[in-house]
């Protein structure tokens, strides 16, 4: 078991905890999807398992914890030597046996790691770190620029394997490799047995049994509490006319009248006793409740059909092709999802629409006048204060942060500089830009890498709601089935 106990933990300079008296359990045999919004501590707690900070409390193993990504320091090796160097006690034919599960070609042990594309050294890194002995391992987002296909290779590998957390925003891979969730909310963590959609479900029943009881209770707090007034002015007015006299002008029962008010007055408390209990139980409904606005865009309808037509398109980079043959058609409304292989020349494609200088031979006809709104795969260029970033990308500031606000960020945020926000809040800054930018076409080329699972049903909402003319790179199978009126297939 790994035992947490107490945990508090807030970085430095900071007014605000990240953790406050956590206590939970992990089995080290289960497989742990561990889940949340972004901003909340996921990348920091398995750095406090790390021992890479320092707080009170106490975490307790047996094992030892291994990280991924595994920080490959020198990429010019060969790849046998970099996983040999992860697990120098394995032998060569484990490796080959273990990289073959993950659909690997043994002869890229033999080349330089730096040739390999993302979606194999990711493969190759899974591998070395599950050959080790005696450790829990701590694996972060992996599936992050890999495709539909790679993925899916990764969670069937996953699903054989024990004895890890995977954060991970994918609901697809939540459901193929894990036993248990745990999951960090707004007022505390949670562990529960079972897959995503089990704890999905779950945790819709939850919220709609505390917005039934907190709707009843409001009502029921309402009603005791004109009862309280009315019997308590009730007891008043009997108290009142102790001292007056009946019709016939004898003297009342100042002792029956006593006693009535009395009554009145006790009914009165008990009333306020029990809508003080109503009170009590409804604040302990609805803090974990993740609630957010509904976002807005503005897409703007342009006059004609076709936006984009491309016949028979071939892509290069220097002296080599990356695709041909593409012959395609964006009209209004469409909804267009480009999926294939790392490497087969998507993102190539949208920098080409958007305008960068790209070798091509064929034919592109972009419509004139057309606006684009473009979100990159691509965030290290975030820097600086998002008031700054406004600015230079000619945004509304208020609007702009208005939808941060929407996407989970918090006011403290504001006050940041962008090179220290999570890889989710970053992405979130380029989707906030353009939802902020009125367009005919937008064009999102992996927008969810890092996004959190609340913010992708957030965002798949606002287009199925919106009906915005999209072409999108996602490997997110949930989001793409959702969202997508088309597919355009790189073989």
């Amino acid at each position: 078991m790994i035992q947490v106990a107490n945990l508090t933990f807030a970085y430095e300079g900071s007014y605000d905890n990240i953790f406050e008296n956590v206590s939970f359990q992990i089995d080290t045999g289960w497989k742990l999807g561990f889940i949340g919004r972004n901003g909340r501590g996921k990348t920091t707690f398995l750095n406090l398992l790390l021992g890479k900070y320092e707080y009170s409390g106490t975490i307790s193993s047996d094992v030892s914890f291994e990280y991924f990504p595994y920080e490959v320091k020198d990429k010019s090796q060969d790849t046998l030597s970099v996983v040999q160097e992860i697990c120098p006690t394995c032998e060569d034919w484990e490796i080959m046996k273990e990289i073959s599960l993950l659909r690997v070609d043994i002869e890229v042990l033999y080349r330089p790691f730096a040739t390999l594309s993302n979606g194999e050294q990711t493969k190759v890194l899974l591998a070395a770190l599950f050959l080790g002995a005696n450790r829990f391992l701590l694996i972060d987002e992996p599936t992050n620029h890999l495709d539909m296909e790679a993925r899916k290779v990764v969670g069937d590998y996953l699903k054989r394997k024990k004895g890890f957390i995977l954060v991970s925003h994918d609901r697809n891979l939540l459901d193929t490799c894990v036993d248990h969730i745990l999951s960090i909310n707004k007022t505390n963590i949670e562990i529960q047995s079972g897959n995503f959609s089990s704890w999905w479900y779950n945790k819709q029943l939850q919220d709609s049994f505390e917005l039934a009881e907190n709707e009843k209770l409001k009502k029921e707090i309402g009603r005791l509490s004109a009862s309280a007034k009315r019997s308590s002015a009730w007891s008043n007015q009997v108290e009142k006319s102790k001292f007056g006299q009946t019709n016939s002008g004898s003297k009342l029962d100042r002792g029956y009248i006593g006693h009535k008010s009395a009554k009145m007055m006790q009914r009165s408390k008990n009333l306020q006793n029990r809508q003080q209990t109503a009170i009590e139980e409804k604040s302990k409904l609805l803090h974990n409740l993740e609630t957010y606005d509904s976002l807005q865009m503005v897409p703007l309808k342009f006059s004609g059909n076709v936006l984009v037509e491309m016949k028979n398109l071939r892509l290069f980079y220097g002296e080599n092709q990356v695709c041909n043959d593409i012959s395609f058609t964006v009209s209004r409304g469409d909804r267009v999802a480009l999926r294939g292989k790392n490497g087969c020349g998507k993102s190539t494609l949208l920098k080409l629409i958007c305008g960068e200088n790209i070798d091509h031979t064929g034919r592109i006809n972009i419509a004139g006048g057309l606006k684009i709104s473009y979100v990159s795969q691509n965030t290290s260029h975030l820097k600086g204060r998002l008031s700054d970033y406004a600015v230079d990308n000619g945004l509304d500031e208020s609007l702009f942060k208005a939808v941060l606000r929407k996407l989970g960020f918090e006011r403290v945020q504001f006050e940041k500089n962008m090179e220290d926000f999570s890889g989710g809040q970053k992405k979130k800054v380029l989707i906030a830009g353009s939802l902020c930018q009125q367009a005919h076409l937008y064009i999102w080329d992996e927008p969810l890498n890092f996004i959190d699972i609340f913010s992708r049903i957030q965002i798949e909402e606002l287009i199925l709601k919106y009906e915005p003319t999209l072409l999108f790179v996602e490997h997110d199978a949930a989001f793409q089935e959702k969202i997508a009126t088309g597919v355009l297939e790189f073989q």
